[in-house]
């Protein structure tokens, strides 16, 4: 095997004494107990708030892990005042009720759920009285009092009117579950007890959640409102006077997200205004124009809809409720299945007449003679609705969109830019609505919150936070100039790359038109970008070895083919794009798994207008790709992890868009090559659709470290590993999966290789955001915290390690800080050494001159995982949505997409790695010398 046993064996038996060493999986520094508590061994001795060590043979197997305790809270940065959007909860003592309720039928949404539970509580005063119960649409209710049915089980008979002329019958069964106690949650916000009871916190959400429940559109966590019945706390915003329309059938609906929250000393109120996409309640036929992008006149024009049409279409409407309009007052409600393909003038289906006898009768017919309605419409296709076994078809012209369904399919570019214009708001604008969200609110007027005794303060929790010092960033050419980032950003001028590459065969393929661009055009693009590259210690050096315009899709796999075969050694092939077009996915998916070359696609508009601005991001995406370095992190400013072999993984997954139930989820795993930290290498995996946990992450991991080793002849001794795309509820069973996963990776290579493990969730989907106090200390156009702003006091978890970090410039709207949860950490560092450690990795980007909002090999892993997409897109059907090739099963397809994803390397083919080249930078060619360099203590790390 590649590492020496006898050493690693020697290794393992110093393991015994752990404490003050710099062996795998001891703490960091001299100290005889570092912060942060033992060292995880693999034995089963105890971790840093651990349950035990791996035990078991499998990634699922053994004791449980536990996340560890808050090592200490930190220190470092200039004192920063802040509000946060919290609100302080105050509990009561005492206990509550817990009833779990049956519903029967129990196919009901909610909001039924919730009218049938009112229905009740009305019907039945003898055993409700003037108790208040809370409930929460599903299986849970609570109370104050104990309700006078004792432990019984109980049988209620409810009797809903319904919006047809059969009233709905239900039977509702309540049984006791228990007490709920509201002091355990205090001793918890405390740190008296480790575990924060998790049904005390749901209680507290239900008994919350009620009264808005009742009176807003919930979504998840959030409420809304339809824009012309607008909470009147929002309009005077003027929230609410923006174009809601988003085109396409949708419009925006304001409301708030709502959630409780542990915090130290105090349970918080998560309050924020929020927005997102519904369908607007309108005629069918209006729907129909809107997506199809006509105007209403044109679908009366008698012209049937084409194919691509009517899929377009059927792609939109099916799934959503529709009402009909032709029974007066009887408006009954259906969801749509599908969309026939033959208009409603010839759409048949089987009628029973009054003699028995079965024909087949068109829908315009049976329209005319049922209703005596003339379709306007009748060259349309129908709506197919309910079962489809049942063949229930409906013209659209008597059809309207029922009100209140969320969109959950993906926004077009167009959508999403009006969305943002239409919900960006600076850092003082939000806070303002949300104090007066909260304000008009009266929580104090709630009678269900009262009824429990539970109040909310309606100010803003004030935080104390810190501003983290940026980095150093070291540039190389002749200078090896430093750049100093000032609120979040720093530039290349008068710098060159650390190592930059010779550029001496490249080639242009323009898949723009020739009357778009021009040639001339293609010469001065090349001129320019020769003078910034060569400027930025990146030069290109000559002419490219082909210059050509192609058209489509097609020409691509044969213009690669033959570039690769006639000029050897080809480093890049520079393509120029006409736009948004599925050559992009083409190139990529050629560049990258196919035939290992790096490609760079350049929007045409930029190739016509150059600006150096321009010029120089994409110099300093073509240096990564081809192997380069652009900037490092100053040697001397790094954390002491850096003392020792490291290595960053970043983790995420990506999952198809809401109602794709066939794609796949895609998992990525990236990790860092040299000691910068500045290459990578990528591993990427289909999974089962939404799948939490990365399956396959023991092999992902194992195939990094073999390419660690390769690249700089060293063993990591530490594993930092950033894990995104994971929410607060999840967070348990991917740390008992993945973090003995990485542990069975490392015993794969070396019986007894145990590198101390620090597992970072990081997460950007979240309601907290931060405002300053101070004038002074807002920055920007929208007034935001300053980069580098963190908070671990306050708004953080009561016993756990946590913090909030904000690590980019905001731009536009209100910066969102990423929350980081350390899930477990062998390492036993400190919140400074943590937090100092991810705002430099947030500096390590690539891409651009900036910090980024997450660390980079988060970012990395989220970017493989997007490309991943690209490579997977059926270039039969441009969009790869047709539906599964009946006769394969599951397996096959996913095999096949596993295929697919698969990337070639860029390298000589000596190289077996699998990291994609064209995306975030190559491993090295030769071995890197740069642990050396950095090493300062002898016997730690050294050469295997």
């Amino acid at each position: 095997m590649m590492m020496n046993s006898a050493a690693a064996a020697s290794a393992s038996a110093q393991q015994t004494d752990l404490a003050g060493s710099l062996a795998p999986g001891g703490p960091i520094g001299d100290a005889p107990s570092a912060p942060g508590g033992q060292p995880v061994q693999q034995g089963g001795q105890a971790g840093p708030g651990s349950g035990s060590g791996s035990g078991g043979s499998g990634p699922g197997a053994g004791a449980q892990f536990q996340c560890p305790r808050r090592p200490n809270h930190g220190v470092e940065g200039r004192a920063i005042l802040l509000r946060a959007n919290h609100f302080a909860v105050r509990i009561p003592g005492g206990t509550i009720q817990h009833y779990q309720v049956d519903v029967q039928p129990d196919k009901c949404p909610r909001r039924v759920n919730r009218e049938i539970i009112a229905t009740m509580i009305r019907s039945f005063s003898k055993y409700f009285g003037t108790i208040r119960p809370v409930y929460d649409g599903k299986r849970n209710m609570y109370t104050k009092e104990m309700l006078p049915i004792g432990r019984e089980r109980t049988e209620f008979e409810v009797t809903l009117p319904g919006d047809s002329a059969v009233e709905r019958q239900f039977t509702v069964v309540i049984k006791w579950m228990g007490q709920v106690s509201l002091a355990a949650l205090d001793d918890a916000m405390e740190g008296r007890v480790r575990q924060v009871p998790y049904e005390a916190v749901q209680a507290m959400d239900v008994i919350l959640r009620h009264l808005p429940s009742l009176k807003y559109t919930p979504v998840g966590r959030s409420f809304f409102s339809p824009p012309m019945q607008a909470p009147p706390q929002m309009a005077q915003h003027g929230q609410y006077n923006t174009e809601s329309k988003l085109g396409g059938g949708r419009e925006v609906w304001f409301g708030f997200h709502q959630s409780v929250r542990p915090s130290q000393w105090k349970m918080m109120l998560n309050i924020d205004v929020s927005a997102t996409a519904f369908y607007r309640s309108m005629p069918v036929i209006e729907f129909i124009a809107e997506v199809l992008e006509l105007p209403v006149q044109a679908l009366a024009e008698r012209r049937a809809l084409s194919d691509a049409q009517r899929v377009k279409f059927t792609k939109e409407i099916r799934g959503l409720k529709i009402e009909i309009t032709h029974c007066g007052q009887m408006r009954r409600k259906y969801r749509v299945c599908n969309v026939t393909r033959r208009p409603a003038q010839t759409q048949t289906f089987p009628l029973q007449l009054e003699t028995g006898q079965t024909i087949e009768c068109t829908v315009a017919k049976y329209f005319y003679d049922k209703y005596r309605i003339q379709l306007k419409y009748p060259h349309l296709p129908c709506l197919q609705v309910g079962q489809e076994q049942k063949h229930t078809y409906l013209p659209p012209e008597v059809c309207n969109i029922v009100p209140g369904q969320r969109c959950i399919k993906k926004l077009t570019d167009t959508q999403t830019s009006t969305m943002i214009k239409a919900t960006a708001r600076s850092a003082p604008e939000r806070e303002r609505e949300i104090s007066s969200l909260v304000r008009k609110a009266e929580f104090s007027a709630d009678p269900f919150a009262h009824e429990f005794g539970i109040a909310i303060n309606p100010a803003m929790t004030e935080v104390k936070g810190r501003v983290l010092s940026a980095p150093k960033l070291l540039y190389g050419g002749r200078t090896k100039a430093t750049a100093l980032p000032n609120q979040g950003v720093w530039d290349m001028r008068g710098k060159q790359f650390h190592t930059g590459i010779d550029v001496k065969v490249w080639a242009i393929a323009c898949f723009a038109q020739q009357q778009h661009v021009k040639e001339n055009d293609l010469r001065m693009f090349t001129t320019q970008l020769q003078r910034i590259s060569n400027d930025a210690g990146m030069p290109i050096i000559g002419q490219p070895c082909f210059c050509k315009y192609a058209v489509g899709v097609d020409q691509v796999e044969p213009m690669f083919k033959y570039l690769k075969q006639s000029f050897q050694g080809i480093q890049l092939v520079c393509v120029v794009l006409p736009g948004k077009t599925p050559v992009y996915a083409e190139v990529k998916r050629v560049g990258d798994t196919v035939l290992g070359v790096a490609t760079q696609c350049v929007q045409a508009k930029n190739v016509i207008k150059t600006t150096p601005q321009t010029l120089s991001n994409l110099c300093l995406k073509m240096n990564v790709k081809l192997g380069g370095v652009n900037s490092i992190l100053l040697p001397a400013v790094r954390p002491r992890i850096f003392n020792e072999p490291v290595m960053f993984l970043g983790c995420d997954i990506t999952h198809p868009p809401a109602g794709d139930s066939r794609k796949p989820s895609i998992a990525a795993v990236v990790g860092s090559m040299d000691a910068h930290p500045s290459r990578y290498a990528a591993t990427v995996r289909v999974q089962q659709h939404r799948q939490e946990i990365i399956t396959d992450l023991t092999y992902m991991v194992r195939e990094l470290l073999v390419q660690f080793y390769r690249n700089t002849r060293f063993k990591p001794s530490r594993i930092i590993v950033y894990r995104d795309g994971v929410s607060e509820g999840q967070f348990f069973n991917v740390l008992q999966y993945e973090l003995r996963a990485m542990r069975e990776a490392c015993m794969m290579l070396e019986r007894g290789y145990q590198p101390g493990i620090t597992f970072i969730a990081v997460q950007k989907r979240h309601h907290t955001r931060l405002f300053a106090v101070d004038k002074k200390d807002q920055v920007g156009k929208a007034f935001n915290i300053p980069p580098g702003t963190t908070v671990d006091v306050g708004i953080t978890h009561p016993t756990e390690f946590d913090f909030y970090l904000c690590s980019h410039a905001g731009i536009q709207g209100t910066s969102r800080p990423s929350h980081y949860h350390v899930l477990w950490d062998d390492s036993s560092l400190t919140a400074d050494e943590l937090q100092q450690l991810t705002y430099q990795m947030c500096h390590t980007y690539v891409r651009c001159t900036r910090s980024v909002s997450i660390p980079a090999p988060a970012y990395y892993a989220h970017l493989v995982a997007f490309r991943a997409r690209y490579h997977l897109v059926d270039r039969e059907h441009d969009s790869g949505e047709g539906s599964q090739p009946s006769g394969t099963s599951e397996d096959t397809t996913l095999s096949n997409m596993a295929r697919a994803v698969q990337v070639r390397s860029i390298l000589t083919p000596t190289t077996s790695c699998t990291s994609p080249k064209a995306l975030i930078s190559p491993l090295p060619q030769k071995m890197s010398l740069d642990y050396r360099i950095t090493i300062t203590r002898p016997g730690y790390g050294s050469c295997i």
